[in-house]
């Protein structure tokens, strides 16, 4: 399938259902588990146990249905915001929250929560925790300057942005242009939590091949830099996962705050 073929997600969108199977779920032909659950995970956790990141609210603006890098994140923020492109996105995190029947099962997340926090009785608790913490799940037009114009979020203590602008982004100068918006819902002082896909041209989603804009590590720094941002932080994890539904490089997570 040449590039011309490829999807571009914003405006084509895409099946949310078989994108969480594909990368996210607990099947035994899932190759994804280490890059796409397992890193995140422990990046986060060992991120916000450190107890420098925190506050009232945080804003997640993530690709696709993702809740898991989450779950670490609810016990420090007394609220989270979570912004979508897709329609379907928002119903599939909302039949979750609701505990619809036909959610995506995250149970398969909780061993790794364990792993980490060594406290199962904790882990038992982290679906409710961070239910009640979503305290609003909204559509984002990313057209807009204010992404969810016509309303106006209070600004976060945090943003976490999860391959959100590695699949609404053509070219480095839209890339440029998203960034600016994403980092408008950030406080001054706020922090930014970066996770990028590094050197990727698309991802398959059952049938449909859609556009991931390709960029290095040298790229993103750049941006940040650029843009008034010192790099707290930066973690890249080369891929594990060899399966011809999606080219990458590596995965990367990046912390930053604004000077």
């Amino acid at each position: 399938m040449d590039s011309s073929a490829q999807k571009f997600y914003p405006v084509h969108g895409f099946d949310s259902r078989e994108h969480l199977e594909t990368y996210l779920s607990n099947k035994p032909d899932m190759v994804f588990g280490e890059d796409t659950i397992k890193f995140p995970m422990e990046f986060l956790y060992h991120l916000f146990s450190e107890g420098h990141i925190k506050g009232d609210i945080l804003i997640d603006i993530s690709f696709g249905s993702y809740i898991h890098h989450l779950y670490t994140a609810s016990g420090y923020f007394k609220q989270i915001l979570v912004l979508k492109v897709s329609e379907q996105c928002i119903m599939e995190v909302n039949k979750w929250i609701n505990t619809r029947t036909g959610a995506f099962d995250w149970s398969h997340v909780m061993p790794y929560i364990k792993c980490l926090e060594g406290n199962s009785d904790q882990c038992q608790d982290k679906d409710m925790t961070l239910k009640t913490a979503i305290t609003k799940i909204m559509k984002c037009d990313i057209d807009n300057e204010n992404l969810t114009d016509p309303e106006v979020l209070p600004p976060a203590d945090c943003v976490i942005s999860t391959a959100f602008l590695d699949f609404i982004s053509k070219d480095q100068d839209d890339y440029i242009n998203n960034f600016r918006k994403v980092v408008k819902l950030l406080k001054p002082e706020g922090t930014l939590i970066l996770f990028g896909i590094l050197n990727s041209t698309y991802m398959m989603v059952g049938q449909d091949k859609i556009h991931v804009f390709r960029y290095d590590e040298k790229f993103a720094r750049k941006v940040l830099t650029d843009e008034g941002f010192v790099i707290d932080h930066c973690a890249v994890h080369k891929k594990t996962a060899d399966s011809d539904l999606m080219d990458y490089e590596a995965l990367m997570f990046i912390t930053a705050h604004r000077e």
